[in-house]
């Protein structure tokens, strides 16, 4: 099937490896072209190059989305690179998994910085470009704290709420411009981070990560973890014309974990 992005230019912040990079490679897999952004420039070109071993192009660029003028650096070079561009992806991420009495006001405005204000500063700043082009794609890798509470990931909970809530709002605001704003809420994804996790599980528990793994497979009614290319294949509907009408919705790709009926 044709999912109608041949030619066209994809940022994706957080787009060297994990959820990032699964996303980038699956655009460059449709014929996109893509401008990645993160904190190691190794990391950034190796995933660069495998994007350019599709036979498009790719720009990685070093940016700390906690920063606002890396943000509006990333988009103002990817656009001069690419001479504009049509879809955002806001994936970057960066939080510690502890209980509530162990997040520092530090360890909270990080969170808020990297993800949810990042997100708000890189749509902000697209939206001009998409605009001009009459049409655009915005897509916020969410969290299902969003929906629920978790007692390690109280500052996930908070922020992811409030991505879901900006998708929403900024939806409605840019879509007389024929641009959709929408969120993909991933469940437990193998990635680097879902390890970085489970350590710290297993600490407290007192047990290996290999059972603490099981424990949460368990837990899954697909009895399977979440794949990066499992959230990549939600962006893709998002970007496609499948989803010409479909702004403002948060979709959950979780094997069914999510315990919340949303209407």
């Amino acid at each position: 099937m044709d999912f109608g992005l041949k030619d066209k230019v994809a940022l994706v912040t957080g787009g060297g490896r994990g959820i990032g990079k699964a996303v980038s490679l699956m655009f460059a897999e449709q014929g996109a072209n893509v401008a990645i952004c993160g904190r190691t420039i190794e990391t950034l070109e190796a995933t660069a190059e495998e994007i350019r071993a599709k036979g498009v192009e790719c720009w990685p660029m070093v940016a700390v989305v906690s920063k606002n003028e890396n943000v509006v650096s990333f988009v103002k070079d990817s656009a001069a690179k690419a001479g504009g561009f049509d879809i955002l992806v806001n994936n970057a991420v960066s939080s510690v998994r502890a209980p509530f009495d162990e997040q520092t006001d530090e360890m909270w405005q990080n969170h808020i910085n990297v993800k949810l204000m990042a997100y708000i500063r890189s749509a902000r700043e697209a939206f001009p470009y998409m605009r001009e082009r009459g049409w655009g794609r915005i897509v916020n890798i969410g969290g299902m704290t969003a929906r629920i509470s978790s007692p390690y990931r109280i500052t996930n909970g908070i922020v992811n709420a409030g991505v879901a809530n900006f998708t929403k709002a900024f939806g409605d605001f840019v879509g007389p411009h024929n641009i959709t704003v929408n969120c993909v809420v991933p469940g437990t994804t193998a990635t680097d981070r879902m390890i970085e996790g489970f350590t710290r599980y297993a600490k407290d528990a007192g047990v290996s990560i290999e059972e603490i793994a099981e424990e949460k497979k368990a837990l899954i009614p697909m009895r399977r973890f979440t794949q990066p290319e499992d959230i990549a294949n939600a962006v893709l509907f998002f970007c496609s014309p499948l989803a010409n009408v479909v702004t403002g919705q948060s979709l959950a790709v979780d094997g069914g974990i999510g315990e919340s009926i949303n209407y």
